[in-house]
This record gives structure tokens, C-alpha cells and sequence, in this order.
């Protein structure tokens, strides 16, 4: 085990070239306050250090929140109430007291979109958690085909890509007109239900054409599990929680 110390105090922080990078996002952005000091005990149970991405987003951000609340990136304890967005360590059931033998049960989820889309980090034994791609490389739960979708980069990479512009084009297809209106008033813990369901031919064909709502997330999560188990596709595993 890695002591916090060694942890926080390393020769190249991340967090100065993340706060260029924020400053020149593409999207719009909103960067929200960590507690005084950092978030020790979730850098801690990760047993990363402040010069990788990772570490400097739970240890010096409460989280971000891309696209008008579309897209909400998690890092450590929050300050203050903000969008109420959760931290990392309660989305994924981070153990009270820091415990090393503990590992997320699939994969660890950094962020969450408006419609149930969950990005998550590969574990070390990807193929035992039914998930494609390498171990250490991000993957994509997509709501309209309730699967799991490999993305050919690690975390950093996915971070910066996340800001650079590029996620209009990733969502093609899942954003209908107007969308903006309906996710600026909703809360970090809050997602919309999209009906006919994103999976459906109905929707697919006609996305504008469908009944929207907000939602807790948890629910919109266990529908997309529950989903899965109806209509005989792999079980998705760990989607966080909300």
C-alpha cells in the first residue's frame, strides 16, 4: 500500500495540465469545487497517484458537468451541493474505511450520460465481467443498444476527448431537437426517460417523436438492467449508482 503521502507528492501533478485543458474545452463546462484538502481516502482506495488523470480529478474536482449536464464526469467529495452530482467513491460503493482488498465488482464507472449511457475504466480481467476491450481502457454501456462498447483509450485520453468537441458527433442520433431545454434543470442525480425506449425501432426511426421525462438515474439504470435480463441480452453488470 501506498501512503498518501507518496501519493499527493509526486514530481509531475496532473491536475495544472487538466485546468489548461478545462480552460480550453471545446463544450460547455462546468468545473465543480472538491473539498478543502482533497479527497485523500478515495485516492487512497484507488491507490493512484496525483500525476495520473484519475488521481487529480478525485483528489482536486468534485466533478465535471459537459454539455448542459448531458455528460457528468465524477471525481472526489464535493464542497458544497452544486448539481448534487455524487463523487466517484459513492457512485461506485467505495468501502467506509479505506480496504485494499476491495476492487470495483466490474469495472469502474467515471461517468454517466443524461440517457443512462455509463462510461466505465476495465478492471484487470475484463473478459470475466462479459465487457469488451483491454484491461485499464474506457468502455461505453449505450443506452439504444443496451451493450457494452469497447473505446480504444485509457482514462486521460478519454478525459481530454470528452472536452475537445467530439461528443456531438459521438451522440449523433441519440439528441433530438430542443434537447438542451430539458437537461439544464436537471440535478446530478437525474437523467431522462426516453419513450418508445432508445432501443426501440420506434425510436430509432423518429427520436423526436418520442415522450420524454426526468428520472432518477437509479431508475433509469435498473430499467437498462432489467432490460437486458427480458430480452435474453448479457447482463450488464455494475452501472453505478445515483
Amino acid at each position: 500500500m501506498r501512503a498518501l503521502e507518496e501519493l499527493v507528492n509526486v514530481d509531475v501533478p496532473a491536475w495544472p495540465e487538466l485546468q489548461e485543458a478545462f480552460n480550453s474545452a471545446a463544450v460547455e463546462l462546468e468545473v465543480l469545487t472538491g473539498t478543502e484538502g482533497g479527497d485523500g481516502a478515495s485516492l487512497l482506495q484507488l491507490q493512484v497517484s496525483a500525476g495520473s488523470a484519475l488521481g487529480a480529478m478525485v483528489l482536486h474536482c468534485g466533478g465535471l458537468v459537459l454539455d448542459g449536464g448531458w455528460l457528468r464526469i465524477f471525481g472526489g467529495r464535493s464542497s458544497g451541493p452544486q448539481t448534487h452530482l455524487p463523487s466517484l467513491a459513492e457512485v461506485n460503493q467505495f468501502p467506509d474505511i479505506v480496504d485494499l482488498a476491495w476492487r470495483p465488482t466490474d469495472g469502474l464507472v467515471v461517468g454517466q450520460d443524461v440517457l443512462g449511457g455509463v462510461f466505465a475504466l476495465n478492471g484487470h480481467d475484463p473478459v470475466a465481467s462479459g465487457r469488451p476491450g483491454a484491461p485499464g481502457r474506457m468502455t461505453y454501456f449505450a443506452p439504444d443498444s443496451l451493450e457494452w462498447e469497447a473505446m480504444d483509450m485509457g482514462y486521460g485520453t478519454w478525459l481530454t476527448w470528452t472536452l475537445s468537441g467530439r461528443l456531438a458527433q459521438f451522440y449523433e442520433g441519440l439528441r433530438w431537437p430542443g434537447w438542451q431545454g430539458e437537461t439544464a434543470d436537471l440535478s446530478g442525480a437525474q437523467g431522462i426517460t426516453v419513450y418508445p425506449f432508445l432501443w426501440s425501432k420506434e425510436a430509432q426511426e423518429e427520436l423526436a417523436a418520442t415522450t420524454r421525462a426526468p428520472a432518477p438515474m437509479s431508475e433509469i439504470l435498473t430499467m437498462s438492467q432489467d432490460f437486458c435480463q427480458q430480452m435474453g441480452l448479457p447482463a450488464p453488470g455494475f452501472l453505478g449508482v445515483a
